[in-house]
C-alpha cells in the first residue's frame, strides 16, 4: 500500500499520509508516494485540495531508522529531502487552494509539509516542535523558509534553537496554524473548507494563493505587474463573469 494516498471526489483532491504506524515519517518511498500523489492532484479537475492523515500523529518528519540503517546516509539524506521537498514545492505552487488537518504531532520535516498548505486546522491536542537538533541534523524540506515567514525570524530562532515545544493554541497565536478545534472535529472542518472553496470562486482562489505565495521571492514591481495582469485575465472567465453578474444584479 502507498505511504501517501490520493483521491478526486467533487472536485476536491484528497491527500492523506497513510503510514500511521510510523507516525506518518517519510522515508524515501514514502517521500517518492507525496510526489505522486501531488502529481495526481494537479489536473484541471481539482478545484480545491486537503491534506490529512491517518492514526494519531500527523508527521513526525524524516523517518530516522530509514537514513540510519541506509549504506551512505548522506547520499540517502540528500535524495530524500530533494525528493520531499521538490514534492511540497510543486504542492505549494498549484493555483489550487489546500487545507490541511494536523493532529497528534508535527515535527521536523512536518512542520514543512503542513506549512505547504493554505489554512490549517489544528486539533486542540497537537504540539510542533522542530525536533532536528535533538538528532543532531539540520531543517530540511523549506522549514528554514517557510517557518520564519510563517511567524517572524526570532520566534523561528527561538523554536528551531530552544527545543521548544509549542502547543495547538501557541501556534495559532504565532501564525504557524490558522485554526484549532477539537479533535473529533479536525477532517469535518477540513471538509467544509474544502467544498466551500470548490464551490465558490476556485479558480480565484488558487490564483489569489499563486500571487501571495510568490510575492516573497518577486520585486514589487514585478508582483505588481503579475497582479495586473491575472486580474485581467480573471474578468474574462466564466467563473468570474457568473459572479460578477450575480453581484451587479443584486
Amino acid at each position: 500500500m502507498a505511504a501517501v494516498t490520493y483521491s478526486i471526489v467533487d472536485g476536491i483532491g484528497r491527500i492523506v499520509l497513510a503510514r500511521p504506524d510510523q507516525s506518518n515519517s517519510f522515508d524515501l518511498p514514502a517521500a517518492q508516494d507525496m510526489a505522486a500523489a501531488v502529481e495526481a492532484v494537479s489536473g484541471d479537475e481539482v478545484l480545491a485540495i486537503t491534506l490529512t492523515a491517518e492514526g494519531k500523529r500527523f508527521c513526525a518528519g524524516g523517518d530516522v531508522t530509514s537514513f540510519a540503517a541506509a549504506d551512505e546516509p548522506s547520499e540517502y539524506l540528500l535524495e530524500l529531502a530533494t525528493v520531499l521537498e521538490g514534492a511540497l514545492r510543486a504542492l505549494a505552487d498549484l493555483p489550487k487552494p489546500v487545507v490541511a488537518g494536523v493532529r497528534g504531532a508535527v515535527a521536523g520535516a512536518g512542520l514543512g509539509v503542513m506549512l505547504s498548505a493554505d489554512v490549517i486546522v489544528a486539533s486542540s491536542a497537537t504540539k510542533l516542535v522542530m525536533a532536528y537538533p535533538g538528532i543532531g541534523l539540520t531543517p530540511d524540506c523549506g522549514v528554514s523558509y517557510l517557518v520564519p515567514r510563517a511567524i517572524g525570524q526570532q520566534r523561528a530562532l527561538e523554536f528551531a534553537l530552544t527545543g521548544r515545544v509549542l502547543t495547538a493554541d501557541e501556534a495559532r497565536d504565532w501564525g504557524l496554524v490558522t485554526q484549532v478545534v477539537e479533535d473529533d472535529a479536525v477532517e469535518a472542518r477540513v471538509d467544509e473548507i474544502a467544498r466551500r472553496w470548490a464551490t465558490s470562486a476556485p479558480g480565484a482562489l488558487g490564483q489569489a494563493r499563486r500571487l501571495i505565495r510568490s510575492s516573497w521571492d518577486t520585486p514589487g514591481p514585478e508582483q505588481g505587474a503579475d497582479e495586473s495582469a491575472t486580474i485581467a485575465a480573471r474578468v474574462a472567465t466564466d467563473e468570474a463573469q457568473r459572479l460578477v453578474k450575480a453581484f451587479t444584479s443584486r
